[in-house]
């Protein structure tokens, strides 16, 4: 059995040299490669995809809506990367989705179009929304329910790192570079990162063999209640958050840079005090927190006619999103070891059901009134808030 680290210090003893002795540097290098591809490309659709529907390809509300509805259909199906699991190991896996990300990246600024947006969004999307529950079941299944949280906000430290490079790159670069330019550069990093980890050993863990079917299970019936809401929660951010700062209050793709720049450099160093906030006040406490301030956030966003005070609700808005770690840690406390990989395949699907519809229907919401799906975040928020109070973690998880 290889040795885990010190229940009580897991953010002191997780260093280079412990990780070495317990044969699991391999496994948080792939990690931390694999991430940080994957969340520097979605930073840089993210960045400038709302500008590039608006200025290149000249969409509406209601055109951008449908496209980000498109973008999570293959969350909904990710549930299917179980059966690639048949075929290729977890790792490689997560290595060819992080290459598809890429491909699907570069060639976004090829086709201003909606129907050429439609078509690249959908190629990245399969990408990055079939790496996300193979990164998580790797972390759950290789870092025991101390560790986990440690490297789970550690990974996204440097993830916002990177994130920033991207926005950094983007606000000197845009007006040189062009939309075509940019989505080329990015996506081509990201693409020789998949091709980096397809060419690595996959690395071995000693945990429970993963289940590779598809099932739903009464005991986890709160985290699948939960995943739902914060995906629900999560697209009316994503689509609808940064359309209201680029629409409403003319934010430039320099402005829009400049706030990722900060939600970034803010996420760096906040993260990893999340993974030891977990592990000392649990997660009811930590989701507490998060939902109390979507409230505030989405309720601000539907009132305020200050482009200052809709900036920094979006700067709180990113912030608070981070303490959703908790939803997969309180998973793997509860869930049995050989769950992982199928619950949270599962999990990602659930999560992804209304991603499916909340970007178009709030879409033609929007063209009712701007502030209606902020009025159904505020009722997200509270529902979530709600049933957080219904998490109980068991008083001793055995660690894996």
């Amino acid at each position: 059995m290889k040795p885990h680290l010190d229940p009580a210090r897991p953010e002191h003893a997780l260093t280079r040299t412990a990780l070495r002795a317990s044969g699991r540097a391999d496994i948080l290098l792939f990690l931390l490669v694999s991430t940080i591809a994957s969340t520097a490309g979605i930073q840089a659709w993210q960045t400038l995809i709302n500008n590039f529907a608006v200025d290149s390809a000249h969409l509406g509300a209601d055109a951008v809506g449908f496209v980000q509805s498109i973008r999570e259909v293959p969350g909904f199906l990710s549930m299917l990367v179980i059966y690639v699991l048949f075929v290729l190991s977890e790792q490689r896996a997560a290595s060819l989705s992080i290459l598809v990300l890429g491909i699907g990246l570069a060639a976004t600024g090829y086709f201003p179009s909606f129907w050429g947006l439609t078509l690249t969004t959908l190629v990245m999307s399969t990408g990055f929304h079939y790496y996300e529950p193979l990164n998580q079941s790797l972390t759950l299944q290789h870092f025991n329910t101390f560790e986990a949280p440690v490297v789970l906000s550690r990974v996204r430290a440097v993830g916002a790192l990177a994130n920033i490079a991207v926005g950094i790159l983007i606000y000197f670069l845009s007006d040189a570079m062009g939309y075509k330019g940019m989505f080329a550069v990015v996506g081509a990093v990201v693409a020789v990162a998949g091709v980096w980890g397809l060419f690595k050993k996959p690395c071995e863990t000693s945990g429970a063999p993963q289940k590779k079917k598809m099932y739903l299970r009464r005991k986890y019936w709160l985290y699948y209640v939960l995943t739902f809401l914060e995906g629900s929660r999560r697209q009316i951010f994503i689509v609808f958050a940064v359309f209201l700062l680029v629409k409403k209050f003319d934010y430039s793709i320099q402005a829009i840079s400049i706030l990722f720049i900060i939600n970034n450099a803010i996420n760096y160093f906040l993260n990893p005090m999340i993974g030891r906030a977990i592990n000392r006040f649990g997660e009811r406490q930590l989701l507490t927190v998060e939902y109390a301030g979507m409230i505030l956030v989405f309720l601000t966003y539907a009132y305020t006619d200050s482009h200052i005070v809709a900036g920094i609700m979006y700067v709180l808005d990113f912030l608070i999103f981070n303490f959703n770690v908790g939803v997969r840690t309180y998973y793997q406390k509860i869930a049995a070891p050989e769950d992982m990989a199928s619950g949270k395949a599962q999990g990602f699907t659930i999560n992804h059901i209304a991603a499916v519809v909340v970007p178009v229907l709030g879409g033609v919401l929007w063209m009712v009134d701007y502030k209606i799906p902020f009025f159904i975040g505020v009722g997200l928020g509270v529902l979530s808030l709600a049933l957080t109070q219904c998490i109980r973690i068991p008083a001793k998880p055995a660690a894996r």
